[in-house]
């Protein structure tokens, strides 16, 4: 029971942390969109470092909350070499 309780655990907070990586996202984007030169390129910067520091691991999960919050940013997944 207890091994299953953390189980939980992590995956909701692998969840959480994928959503919110996603809404920074957005939230980036929409200010890349803005019209105000200023808005928009500080927009750009906040979004190519979002893009920098995200775990290469949550990238195929976020790019399915980008596609249900329709952002036009998708990540590039790179596969694993076994």
């Amino acid at each position: 029971m207890h091994l299953e309780r953390q189980h939980i655990r992590r995956s909701l907070h692998h969840w959480q942390q994928v959503r919110s990586w996603a809404r920074l996202i957005r939230e980036a984007e929409m200010l890349w969109h803005d019209e105000q030169k200023e808005l928009k390129r500080l927009g750009a910067l906040e979004l190519t470092q979002l893009i920098k520091e995200i775990p290469p691991a949550y990238t195929r999960r976020i790019n399915l909350w980008l596609i249900k919050y329709s952002v036009g940013t998708r990540l590039v997944c790179k596969k694993s070499e076994d």
